[in-house]
């Protein structure tokens, strides 16, 4: 039960921190491009590398912490985060043709399904 308070807690406060940081680089930048979500995405994944190199190597935490800050405040943040860190984790296990599928699946088949959302309801299918 500390495990999943920590989760909750931490993904409030990475949520935040998203809004936060969203909203700041949008307010420098003034352009039709998303680049709040794409800094915050690049950010998520790189310090997920680093705390994840840091329990393995460096600190060793309890599961609580890990997942406060990993699950909880990156997941918050951006679970693009959590996907980088599945798809090398992958590729690191020699399982190449796994991680092409998710790799695949996780872009590709979601910007499908996020078209098929848009259109049904722009159809005005009942959901």
């Amino acid at each position: 039960m500390e495990t999943v308070i920590a989760v909750f807690l931490g993904g409030g406060l990475g949520a935040v921190a998203r809004h936060f940081v969203n909203t700041g680089v949008m307010q420098i930048w003034h352009r039709d491009f998303p680049l709040g979500i794409l800094v915050i995405n690049i950010l998520g994944s790189f310090l997920m590398g680093v705390l994840i190199s840091t329990f393995a190597h460096v600190w060793d935490t309890p599961q609580n912490v890990r997942a406060f800050l990993t699950v909880g405040i990156l997941g918050g943040f951006t679970t693009f985060s959590s996907f980088s860190l599945d798809t090398i984790m992958l590729f690191e296990r020699g399982q190449y043709i796994q991680a092409a599928i998710y790799l695949f699946a996780s872009v590709g088949i979601s910007l499908l399904a996020l078209i098929l959302g848009m259109w049904l309801v722009r159809m005005g299918v009942k959901l």
